[in-house]
């Protein structure tokens, strides 16, 4: 259903940093570098499916109450790994790895990036 996912940021190279690392734990590669814009993708994908921006009307980068992008992870390694990548690069916890209640085998942990968006990476596979 999704296309891509663009999130807004008020400094890329930060931004970069965190999602090289987060995103590298999930086998997620950066695609493209430009002035305002990195690009995020699968190295068998030719397409980036997560976009960091600068704003393109010129003001700050905000995120949304309420909003969340979820992340498959393959394993429930990836998501600790995932959860360890984001802390030691400017993230901030929002829920360590564990089950949540969703069904027996959603396997998750919730972080914030440095500019404030809410992620989470997800297994949903039995242990």
């Amino acid at each position: 259903m999704l296309l891509y996912i663009t999130l807004g940021s008020n400094d890329l190279e930060r931004s970069g940093r965190f999602y090289d690392a987060c995103l590298g734990a999930l086998g997620f590669i950066r695609r493209v570098t430009e002035e305002d814009e990195i690009g995020y993708g699968a190295s068998s994908d030719v397409r980036c499916r997560l976009w960091l921006v600068s704003p393109y009307d010129g003001r700050p980068a905000s995120f949304g109450n309420g909003s969340m992008v979820a992340l498959a992870a393959a394993s429930r390694s990836d998501v600790e790994a995932f959860y360890a990548a984001a802390l030691a690069n400017g993230g901030s916890d929002e829920g360590a790895p564990g089950l949540r209640p969703f069904h027996a085998h959603f396997y998750a942990c919730y972080v914030r990036d440095p500019d404030g968006n809410k992620l989470s990476a997800v297994c949903e596979r039995p242990d």
